[in-house]
């Protein structure tokens, strides 16, 4: 669910996304919660995998250990462009902690903190 990966650094991403009908989270016409919620976790998945590569490492496998804080203050219609940001605030051994947040056009659509588990690639 990342179209463009915009930024990336060891400590941030920012990528966008735009929302086709047929995708799996698309519910009467919007993207739905669980959508902006996958939404965040592949925008760390993108950052994670470009560190990686630039490393010359396989790209870690990654499971959300929690969401906490989460706030959704707006649902996206279908064609619509989200851009995501995400910027790691810990990292505790293989758990990465993220602070993520999704806008469309300027507004704010949702955020949230996740904790990650990254598994290194085989």
């Amino acid at each position: 669910m990342v179209d463009y990966l915009l930024e990336c650094s060891e400590h941030s991403a920012v990528t966008q996304f735009s929302i086709r009908p047929e995708n799996i989270f698309v519910q009467n016409g919007q993207l739905a919660e669980p959508g902006l919620i996958e939404n965040i976790a592949q925008t760390a998945a993108a950052q994670a995998g470009f560190i990686s590569h630039k490393a010359g490492l396989p790209p870690p496998v990654g499971f959300i250990a929690s969401i906490d804080n989460l706030e959704i203050f707006a649902l996206p219609a279908v064609e619509k462009t989200l851009t995501s940001t995400v910027e790691v605030t810990n990292r505790v051994f293989n758990v990465a902690i993220i602070s993520g947040k999704v806008a469309c056009g300027g507004q704010m659509l949702a955020r949230c903190e996740m904790k990650i588990f990254l598994q290194p690639g085989e």
